[in-house]
């Protein structure tokens, strides 16, 4: 009897700690006083009132009605027991209570199994496993129910129970939201089924577990989210097809918003239901990365296509890491977790490379194909187009830097670290490419003079460095090497165009000046006007360039047009001996380097370094003081160090009146105030003297 006395103390033999589902059912901790003394009485309920008034709570609010439900039954069996033990002539002490309690059990019919598959067909899960718990206790007890019930019929309801629960579980994530109420039953039940687990083990010795207990519902939830994540991960078909991507593209756009948007609700409505000690979160999360990571680093390790490798790097450096974190809810619950990287770093790395590779023989073999195709189109007999009134090719100036720039920026959208190296390299491909376009160039130049748009198909391959530069002078670094390299060859293509565009003019322009000394200066005025009027038709061909470039040339013309000048000036073609003869000459000479420089400056030049060569040399002219001369001559040294002793020598020739000793006090004065300082641009070290 005494054996007996743990299931009188509850009646459907439910264990005391479920918390959750039962609070009031507590074993008898004193046995002095009478079991009346400890409950107060309350009239005793039918087995039917105590499951009609649970079905009746769950149906107005599942869980708590669960927990009602439950808790109402045990405090009404209890209070049974203390109304039916009401104190009675010769039942006193321990014997009476047994006997009380006895009564009890007799009067309380455990719950059948019918009523636990009519539970479980009303998806009424939390009560249909604690009814399952009495029905194993009667069993045990060999109470009148026990009788007629064979573990396996408990077993077979068990299978149907857990079926449904763990179906309802395996659907947690389309659940959480459509019918919230079930999947909070089956946690429920999942729940109490792991409590009366614990609660067997720790009253039962591990070498007598029963076949049927513990049942580890905790380890089948675990296997059955793996399945459920496996499942959702590889379920393709519900994210919609994007056009133009691969198959290895689309699954891993379906995979990255399968996780986020599963795990989305998991923070947000699944985690919440379970107690801390289940980890739900950490589980889900780790279960969908090592799955994720398991097909990345499968795909990593075939033969992917380029777009594809792309694609995989955006995920693992990119997608992955940042838009996973873009809700904040579901970044909070991240952070805590830990997941680590898609891939392996040496695979990664191996991967990086790769790319790499292949975008580098990529941009190298593009701007090769476009550069073939330009050179196609300047044999065409086909005037370049105009934009903004300028000749350009768009396709060697646009497409070749977007190529350049739009590869680079790709990496970059990989990683930073990627992005560097692809741009470290390719900043040696673009000084090779341009290489291979001034040599293309020159070859037209030299090859192709009677082409009919020959000159604007040069004005355009100098205008199309223009794009090159701009985006030198932008994106590569001071420190680069290959700057330098680049800006180089830009130069020698756009001078080479310069000295094409110019040579007509150039030509025309050396009789005219020749007439300066061959007329003694005389009709200087007429000469100079015949001269700008020549170099004016020439630069109206010439704004087809774009504005850097225009300005260039027109700072080029000024500057031979100043030189020339000069050279006239020191061919020792005349020689004045009256100061008033060196004084006409003088005017002459500040008249004409007035309207050049009028001229120049109403064209766009911005050489204003020029300006004053010609009037300090005609001051030296006019001057008669041997000091006021020096000083002139170290004035000029100044502004133009680059003035030799040979060039002021030939320009004195013009005053005959310096003696020798005078002569060789100003040339050596010259030769004491001359600085090593490099000129801005050259001037009179392009003059050749005889």
């Amino acid at each position: 009897m005494m054996k007996m006395l743990p299931f009188f103390q509850s009646p459907f033999g439910i264990r005391s700690g479920s918390e959750g589902c039962i609070d009031a059912n507590r074993p008898f901790e004193n046995t002095s006083p009478s079991v009346a003394e400890q409950v107060p009485a309350c009239p005793e309920p039918s087995a039917d009132d105590i499951w009609s008034r649970d079905q009746e709570k769950m149906r107005e609010r599942p869980e708590a009605a669960c927990r009602a439900s439950r808790a109402s039954s045990i405090t009404s069996n209890e209070s049974c027991i203390s109304a039916g033990d009401s104190p009675e002539k010769g039942n006193k002490g321990i014997k009476g209570m047994l006997k009380s309690a006895f009564k009890i059990v007799k009067k309380t019919k455990p719950p059948s199994v019918k009523q636990v598959m009519d539970l479980l067909g009303e998806q009424k899960l939390c009560d249909a496993i604690q009814h399952l718990f009495a029905l194993e206790k009667s069993l045990s007890s060999k109470s009148e129910e026990g009788l007629n019930t064979s573990q396996k019929d408990i077993e077979s309801v068990y299978e149907v129970l857990k079926h449904k629960v763990f179906s309802t579980l395996k659907d947690s994530v389309l659940l959480a939201k459509t019918n919230p109420d079930l999947l909070q039953q089956a946690v429920e039940a999942l729940k109490e089924q792991e409590k009366e687990d614990q609660n067997y083990l720790s009253e039962n010795p591990p070498d007598q577990n029963l076949q049927f207990r513990p049942r580890k519902w905790k380890e089948l939830w675990m296997a059955t989210v793996k399945e459920s994540v496996e499942a959702r991960m590889k379920d393709t078909s519900r994210t919609p097809r994007t056009e133009n991507l691969s198959a290895v593209g689309q699954n891993l756009l379906h995979m990255g918003k399968t996780m986020k948007e599963d795990l989305t609700v998991v923070a947000k409505y699944i985690n919440k239901l379970y107690p801390p000690e289940f980890n739900v979160f950490s589980i889900y999360a780790e279960l969908y990365h090592n799955y994720f990571a398991s097909q990345a680093k499968k795909n990593a390790e075939s033969q992917l296509e380029d777009k594809d490798i792309y694609l995989l790097l955006s995920w693992v450096h990119n997608f992955y890491p940042k838009d996973m974190r873009k809700d904040h809810a579901l970044a909070m619950e991240l952070d805590k977790v830990k997941l680590g990287s898609l891939l392996p770093s040496s695979l990664s790395k191996e991967l990086e490379n790769k790319y790499l590779d292949s975008e580098e023989v990529s941009v190298k073999n593009s701007l090769s194909r476009c550069l073939d195709k330009e050179i196609q189109i300047w044999k065409e007999d086909k005037e370049p187009e105009k934009l903004n009134g300028h000749f350009q090719s768009e396709l060697l100036g646009i497409f070749v830097i977007q190529s350049i720039y739009s590869s680079q920026k790709r990496a970059e959208d990989i990683s930073k670290a990627v992005g560097e190296e692809l741009s470290r390299r390719l900043l040696k491909e673009l000084p090779a490419f341009l290489r291979s376009y001034r040599d293309a160039f020159e070859d037209f130049k030299e090859k192709s003079k009677k082409h009919r748009y020959y000159k604007p198909i040069l004005i355009a391959n100098i205008n199309n460095c223009w794009n090159f530069r701009d985006y030198t002078e932008k994106y590569v670094a001071e420190k680069d090497d290959s700057k330098a390299d680049i800006l180089s060859t830009l130069t020698d293509i756009e001078n080479s165009g310069f000295d094409v565009l110019l040579q007509q003019l150039f030509a025309q322009l050396k009789p005219m000046y020749k007439k300066f000394t061959e007329n003694k200066w005389d009709s200087s005025s007429e000469i100079m006007n015949e001269i700008i009027k020549t170099t004016s038709k020439h630069i109206s061909d010439l704004q087809t360039l774009k504005d850097p470039f225009y300005h260039a040339i027109i700072e080029k013309i000024h500057a031979r047009l100043v030189k020339e000048y000069i050279v006239r000036l020191l061919k020792r073609k005349v020689s004045l001996k009256t100061p008033a003869q060196q004084q006409t000459l003088a005017q002459h000479i500040s008249k004409n380097a007035a309207d050049l420089e009028v001229f120049c400056t109403s064209n766009g030049s911005q050489a204003t370094w020029l300006n004053s060569a010609l009037p300090k040399l005609a001051e030296i002219i006019r001057l008669q003081d041997l000091g006021a001369i020096k000083i002139e001559v170290a004035t000029l040294a100044t502004t133009y160090p680059d003035i030799r002793k040979r060039h002021l020598e030939a320009f004195l020739h013009i005053k005959a009146n310096l003696s020798r000793s005078e002569l060789k006090s100003i040339l050596g004065y010259l030769a004491d105030s001359t600085a090593s300082t490099q000129p801005r641009a050259p001037l009179f070290s392009n003059i050749n003297v005889s």
